[in-house]
């Protein structure tokens, strides 16, 4: 079976959503392909987010993209699409191809932090409760997985307009 395609969005496309595209490439490669973006992405990753990557032993994503990528022709068809910062949630998101999934995953800003340490402290806390997010996911049965993946595209049948009668 192929892995199911999950996009992570978070506005600046720097700090939790390559975190997470990373974790669950690393972690759970086996049953999902991840890929992270943003509406206003950065030009690189926060040197936290490449720190703390490094210090779990996880291979840093490619550097941030626009939401904007996966809106191409050729772009890979979502199954999951996960936000993790609220003002993303908050913003008019693009209709992505292929009616994929969405839920919000709220995830704290860690680069909000004034003192260093905290900072530091902060990167690897979200990087802990983000991991405990994708284990979860991951710990679903096959057949669960498929039966949410369906369930959306069933309820996008009934978000789709009638012909005009004749």
């Amino acid at each position: 079976m192929k892995p199911y395609s999950v996009l992570f969005i978070c506005t600046d496309n720097a700090i939790r959503s390559p975190m997470a595209e990373a974790m669950m490439n690393h972690f759970a490669a086996d049953r999902f392909m991840a890929y992270s973006a943003g509406r206003q992405a950065l030009a690189e990753l926060h040197p936290l987010t490449l720190a703390t990557l490094q210090h779990f032993g996880v291979t840093p994503p490619s550097p941030p993209k626009s939401w904007n990528t996966f809106l191409l022709a050729g772009a890979p068809e979502m199954d999951f699409i996960f936000t993790l910062d609220d003002a993303t949630t908050n913003e008019v998101c693009p209709s992505w191809p292929g009616g994929a999934l969405t839920a919000h995953w709220n995830v704290e800003d860690p680069s909000l932090r004034y003192q260093e340490m905290d900072r530091r402290k902060a990167f690897h806390d979200v990087f802990l409760f983000i991991k405990h997010r994708i284990d979860l996911l991951a710990a679903l049965p096959m057949d669960k997985l498929a039966h949410l993946a369906s369930q959306h595209h069933v309820q996008q049948i009934g978000q789709t307009v009638s012909p005009a009668p004749r």
